[in-house]
């Protein structure tokens, strides 16, 4: 695109006399892109390669992480992402930002790093080489609610802990909980590298078990006299729960009265999630052995259910389940953001059978880490929540709570929480009808205009495509006179 501008240029060569000339001066616009946008957009233009495994069956791990990484923008300067069945490819520009990234993993998550690098191109008379640089970032396979049964040495170096813990949330260390008595440790990542923990139940949607709250009482462990008495906030959170599982109302009386740590949010007839060990086989050898001699609880709750995922019915199949957990995130009132992935070709080159039964998996990951999100307020803390489009829902629950004076429950997710989301594809807003006739001072709106109107309005000449083709490139320059006195009187 070319773009001519007339101008026209004055100076005083001498006193009273001022020489004026006008030109024409040509633009030519040229669109281009930064190296950076240049580089994504060719093959093999990256020079540092970040990839990020987990061995496990899910993906919920790697939803968690993406949430941490849109929060701290450490995908910025990425070329590309890819994402696997097991973990997601990160392409950088140079080594510095891969560093930096690994960095940022190493804070996040508790991982084992491992460096190579290949040669390129090499020029021996000037001894450089071109090198590709690969970082492989192992996290450790331990998830959020996994069970563990940890080694007695172990146990006895963080605490004296119970060595039946669960995996309560996972930062840069591993932190554990005992769910008996709601005692906590934490574990470093050299630590758990040094002697890998397996547990000995994953926190699969296929090992929980849906249990109804029939009723809890608190429990109070001893403290001491001389301390000033604990408010409300500050009591134990302990409380024993009667439950039971789902499936057998109406079919059978058995109930199950256990102690847990999350016992304070339940109330009677609330829906829950856990572990039955009454019925299950533990695949290590003094796990079972314990299990089998009485040593175990016969049920271990993880957490409470809210909203629609309360009312799912727990005996449906697969993909019913995917298609009700789908219509549930469409009517939550909080939505999460997403990085712009694309899929591995060895991921995206199967048949049809095989993608849709990837994009159920898909969604059932999606959907049990919502649930983790619903219940854990310190897991929020690390994510951005933003408000969905349609908030009306939050009314009739926030007036419930209101009302229910005796609910402890402070994991709920509140409106105040959420964020207002910035869309920049919405349409533009609607004038007003007040001022839909003309426009305000100062405001000029460019579709009221012909074109040249707005350049006239500024003050700029305007010289139409057919005449501009007349328009000599450069006049004679013109001797501009002026008295003394003139040039006198205008400065005063």
């Amino acid at each position: 695109m070319r773009l001519k501008v007339r101008l026209t240029v004055q100076r005083e060569v001498e006193l009273g006399t001022i020489l004026q000339q006008s030109f024409t001066v040509n633009f030519t616009v040229r669109n281009q892109q930064c190296l950076e946008c240049q580089a994504e957009f060719r093959q093999g233009t990256w020079k540092s390669l970040v990839q990020v495994r987990q061995r496990v069956s899910h993906k919920r791990t790697f939803l968690y992480l993406e949430q941490l990484i849109l929060k701290h923008g450490a995908h910025r300067g990425c070329l590309s992402i890819e994402t696997f069945k097991d973990g997601m490819d990160f392409y950088f520009p140079d080594k510095g930002k891969a560093a930096r990234f690994v960095c940022f993993l190493e804070s996040v998550v508790p991982i084992k790093m491992k460096t190579s690098k290949k040669l390129i191109s090499t020029d021996i008379k000037s001894n450089i080489a071109n090198f590709k640089y690969t970082n492989f970032a192992e996290i450790c396979p331990l998830c959020k609610d996994d069970l563990l049964y940890l080694p007695a040495k172990l146990a006895r170096n963080l605490g004296n802990i119970a060595r039946l813990v669960l995996v309560k949330n996972i930062s840069n260390v591993i932190h554990l909980i005992d769910p008996q008595t709601g005692q906590t440790a934490s574990m470093t990542s050299e630590v758990f590298w040094r002697e890998p923990i397996r547990p000995i139940v994953t926190a699969a949607r296929s090992r929980m078990t849906r249990y109804i709250v029939l009723g809890k009482e608190a429990v109070f462990l001893r403290k001491n006299v001389s301390k000033r008495a604990p408010n409300r906030k500050q009591r134990s959170r302990l409380a024993r729960l009667t439950v039971a599982r789902e499936e057998d109302l109406g079919t059978n009386d058995a109930q199950y009265e256990e102690q847990s740590h999350v016992g304070y949010l339940m109330k009677s007839g609330d829906v829950c999630v856990g572990y039955d060990l009454k019925d299950t086989t533990l695949s290590a050898e003094d796990a079972e052995t314990v299990r089998t001699q009485g040593g175990f609880p016969d049920v271990i709750v993880i957490r409470k259910l809210y909203g629609g995922a309360a009312n799912l019915d727990g005996e449906m199949d697969e993909s019913a389940i995917a298609a009700a957990a789908s219509k549930q995130a469409k009517n939550r009132i909080w939505r999460l953001q997403r990085l712009d992935v694309r899929m591995a070709e060895e991921e995206a080159s199967g048949n049809a059978k095989k993608q849709v039964k990837l994009a159920e998996q898909q969604n059932l990951d999606e959907e049990d880490f919502m649930r983790e999100v619903e219940a854990d307020k310190d897991m929020r803390l690390n994510m951005n929540l933003y408000k969905a489009k349609d908030t009306a829902l939050q009314t009739d629950t926030d007036e419930n709570m209101a009302n229910d004076e005796e609910d402890e429950d402070d994991q709920q997710i509140k409106l105040e929480e959420l964020l207002d989301s910035l869309a920049l594809d919405a349409p533009p807003d609607a004038p007003n009808k007040e001022t839909a006739g003309y426009a305000e001072e100062g405001m000029v709106m460019s579709s009221m205009y012909e074109e040249g109107d707005r350049a006239a309005k500024d003050g700029i000449g305007y010289v139409s495509r057919e005449d501009v083709r007349n328009v000599r490139e450069k006049d004679v320059a013109v001797v501009v006179k002026e008295t003394k006195k003139d040039l006198t009187d205008s400065f005063l």
